[in-house]
């Protein structure tokens, strides 16, 4: 058993020697070949830490499982307002909405309003919504997840990069998740008026990627977050980044794994040669990690430390804030 301390911009675990190295600004990062569950990439896996937005994929998972009408019209209420970082934009309140349509904009516009109405009208209501919450944490083995609130809002909805990717994997079974996550642009109808919204994730539909399914995160003690399902150098992956600090630094990490799994040579702004500079001041060297192959295993939630354990290779067989319905200022809660 390998066990080695997490280091601020430490490199990120290759698998396979001779491969270029991988510099993540993500603090936690983690990428998983979905057929075998082997690790590709990681990064302080363990850590628990805010998840902001990526909250709705749990959301969306427990009020699917209730199934309800999804053509049954709900109103926004003062009480989805955000009350907590006081954002602005969203469904308007006094706005009826389709059980449907709110999912949608959860999902693919990350609106907090959506999301609140969503866990509002769950049978029994918010504290029965609550109740849902813990049994999908439990069912899905989430050992580091606490979700305080359905819309990510809050600082102590947390989790970890591993089980974030047992979200993903659960979320990838609901066939609404992911058609609605993967479209680049989606019409919903709000107030009987139709209304286009991008999906936040801006890397969905771009030339290169093939992504089926998408959530990103934002809030100021998350950073920039985002978490998918890629098609990949014939194969597919779950891709967890939380924590980048900018947009620019979340989508260039997503880049530089997309081109490392194709064998590519990876992008580098101006910033990172210099966190890169000093980082190897800071630790005498240029941060390089051994390659390692490893596979995800259950383990204890420990503070700033990974745990990896090294698998015999021959047995292996958008970046911008969230939009409304309508243009309008950005949300915290990407």
């Amino acid at each position: 058993m390998l066990r080695m301390t997490s280091l601020a911009f430490a490199l990120v675990l290759s698998c396979a020697p001779g491969r270029a190295e991988v510099r993540l600004a993500s603090a936690h990062a983690i990428v998983v070949d979905e057929a075998t569950g082997e690790v590709l990439l990681s990064k302080d896996v363990l850590t628990a830490a805010p998840i902001a937005s990526l909250t709705k994929l749990i959301t969306a998972m427990v009020v699917l499982d209730a199934r309800q009408d999804a053509n049954e019209r709900l109103r926004i209420e003062a009480a989805d307002l955000d009350h907590l970082k006081h954002s602005r934009g969203g469904v308007p309140v006094g706005a009826v909405v389709s059980r449907g349509a709110l999912l949608e904009l959860a999902l693919i516009a990350s609106d907090n309003r959506a999301a609140s109405a969503l866990a509002r009208h769950y049978p029994g209501g918010i504290e029965a919504f609550h109740l849902g919450v813990v049994r999908k944490i439990r069912n899905l083995a989430l050992e580091s997840t606490l979700i305080a609130d359905p819309t990510g809002l809050s600082p102590h909805n947390m989790s970890n990069a591993e089980d974030m990717v047992k979200v993903l994997r659960a979320a990838a079974s609901y066939p609404e998740i992911a058609q609605i996550t993967s479209k680049r642009n989606h019409e919903v109808l709000v107030n009987g008026r139709s209304r286009t919204v991008r999906n936040t994730n801006r890397l969905v539909g771009a030339p290169g990627w093939d992504i089926s399914l998408s959530k990103t995160g934002y809030t100021n003690e998350a950073g920039r977050c985002l978490s998918m399902r890629v098609q990949a150098a014939g194969r597919t992956v779950i891709v967890v980044l939380m924590g980048a600090v900018k947009p620019s630094a979340r989508k260039v990490d997503a880049t530089n794994i997309l081109r490392w799994l194709s064998h590519e040579a990876p992008v580098q702004t101006v910033a990172a040669h210099r966190v890169q500079r000093r980082f190897a001041a800071h630790i005498g060297g240029d941060g390089a990690l051994e390659p390692r192959r490893t596979r995800v295993t259950a383990s204890p939630l420990e503070s700033r430390v990974a745990t990896v354990e090294p698998v015999d290779a021959s047995a292996q067989p958008r970046d911008e804030p969230t939009e409304s319905p309508a243009p309008a200022p950005a949300l915290a809660g990407e």
